[in-house]
Formats: structure tokens, sequence, C-alpha cells
């Protein structure tokens, strides 16, 4: 028998079956998710940050820890509190008394996947210090800037029913997330599961390491082969402009209730997200319907409305549906 060559190819990695074993071993652990977990993973596979904001209980932070446990990547979770200092997040200069100089003591933002747990507890100092990480990739220490490791990915969580002592954050920082999605609650079957899992207190959800970071980066040059016609490109821009102005596209009644409309990095996200959509449905191709699936939470968090739109019960979600009802696939 011949021995293989060293030029033999070798089997392209199947990364569409690891997507579908991970979803199965996140589903070991967490119940009823999946929609938050693959908004995790289009922000994972494309580059983008996610924001998660629901009430309690409804296991975001599980959801992303035991992410980060399936995945071949350093993790590390920070709880924000009033009290923070941007220098408890980034690091800081440490005297070294052996050394008689001054050290770089590295910050929990040194690392693949950063959980920023309740992000509105902290004050915008401390907010804007994830600023410069979230789109440069990178951190000033002193005078030194380091750059991260990548793939870097922060994930965020904010409790909307609490407004006590929470910081709302700064537009800026808002629309630096690829997408703001709205966790609810289980449906019946779902929670009657989780309640019979954690009544059983000698429970342990284990999981296994299924991607490692050579995948994701693999995964990541596969949606970029995804095709996109140009007519739903322009559909995207269209899209973008209808929210800056409504009355252009024949929805007169919103032009008061928008203050700002959302900026370019939605069209990027929008972009990147459909094309994501449409590889998690194996497809090498993008449809409509992948654009409207992620228009509302790329969308929904860069929409800056007026007083009077509060004042009318008018949200961003119906600013949304409306612009996807008008607007055209020209």
């Amino acid at each position: 028998m011949m021995p293989l060559s060293s030029s033999t190819p070798t089997t392209p990695p199947n990364y569409q079956q690891k997507i579908k074993q991970v979803f199965a071993e996140v589903g070991k652990v967490v119940v009823g998710q999946q929609y938050m977990v693959g908004r995790l993973l289009i922000g994972l596979f494309t580059g983008g940050h996610i924001l998660l904001e629901g009430v309690p209980g409804l296991a975001k932070t599980l959801t992303i820890s035991t992410l980060s446990k399936v995945l071949h990547l350093h993790f590390q979770r920070v709880q924000f509190t009033p009290d923070l200092l941007p220098s408890d997040l980034v690091g800081t200069m440490v005297y070294n008394q052996n050394q008689s100089e001054f050290e770089v003591k590295k910050g929990p933002i040194f690392a693949n996947l950063v959980l920023a747990d309740e992000v509105n507890r902290s004050p915008a100092k401390v907010q804007s210090a994830l600023l410069e990480a979230m789109q440069e990739k990178q951190v000033t220490i002193g005078e030194t800037t380091y750059p991260l490791d990548l793939p870097f990915l922060v994930l965020a969580t904010q409790n909307p029913v609490e407004q006590e002592g929470t910081y709302p954050l700064p537009e800026a920082q808002v629309d630096r997330f690829m997408m703001k999605v709205f966790v609810d609650y289980l449906k019946k079957t779902d929670e009657l599961e989780v309640m019979r899992r954690m009544a059983n207190m000698s429970y342990v959800g284990e999981v296994s390491p299924i991607l490692t970071k050579e995948d994701v980066f693999g995964i990541r040059q596969e949606i970029n082969q995804v095709q996109i016609s140009e007519t739903l490109e322009k559909y995207i821009i269209e899209l973008v402009f209808a929210t800056r102005r409504p009355a252009d596209y024949d929805l007169p009644e919103f032009q008061q209730y928008v203050q700002f409309g959302v900026s370019p990095r939605a069209s990027i996200a929008l972009h990147r997200a459909a094309k994501a959509v449409a590889y998690l449905d194996e497809r090498d191709y993008v449809l409509p319907e992948d654009i409207k699936d992620v228009a509302g939470d790329v969308l929904n968090h860069r929409i800056l409305l007026t007083y009077e739109a509060e004042a009318d019960g008018i949200r961003t979600q119906d600013l949304i549906e409306a612009i996807l009802r008008k607007v055209p696939i020209s």
C-alpha cells in the first residue's frame, strides 16, 4: 500500500455540522433560548458586539458563559457596578518596587470574549473605556497602545426594569453594538423544563468545547463568500435612509418622531448580519427575508426618537415595522 504523499488534499472542515453541535451543547444547559444563541453566534462570526436586554432571570449571563465554554476562547466576565473604575476594566500602571519601575497590569478587557454584565450600572466614564477596545480592537494604557487578541467580542447585558442607580449608555457607545437583542420570557414548556432541571440540586450542566479560534476565522471566510445581489444591497441602503427621512418613503406620520436616524454602521451591520443568517441557514446567497430577519435587532438601538414619540407611545419597533412594509425591493 502506497503511503499518502504530503500533497494529498485534506478534507475541508464541516463548519455547518460544528455549528449544529454548538447549539446542541448550549442546549444542555440553557433551555429555549435558541434565538439568543443564534444572535450571539452571528456577532461572533461577523465580529460584531452584542447587547442583550431583558428582565432578570432569563439566562442572559448563563447563555454567554455557557457559549464561552463551547469555544476554545479566552473568556472574562466583568460585573459592572457604580464604583467600577476604567482602570478596573482596561488595566493600569503599577509600580514594581523590586525593579524600581512602573509596569503594566492588564485588565479583563484582554480576552477574546468579554461579558460586560449589567453594563448600565456603571457611569459613562467606565462605559466609555470600552469604546477604543470595541472599535479599534486595541487598548491604551499610559503612553502605550496594546492590540487585543482576535477574535475580540463584547457581549453586554442590561436590565430594562430597574432605573434606580443605572446610567443609560451614550449614543456613541450603543452605536458600536452590532445588534441589540431583546430577550423575552420562555414558553410554558421551556420554563417547565428549566424548573425541573434546577429543582434537582445535584444537576450539573457539562458542555464540551466544539469550536476553536481557527474555526471562527474559517467560518468568517465562508460567510465572506456568501453572495448578495446589488438589488439587495440597494435595499439595505433604502432601509437605512428611511429611518432618517421617513417622509420621503411615504411615512410622513413618523417624521416628527425621528430625532436622528441610524448611522452608516447600520448599513455595514445589516449587510454582514444578513450574510451570516443565510450561512446559518446553509445557503450561499442572501434572500430579502434574511435582511428583514435582522433589521429589527440591527436598527432598533440606533434610532433616536423625540419626546413627542414617547408621549404618543411610538416605539422604534413601530417605525422599523412600518419601514419594512413600505420600502420596496426594486
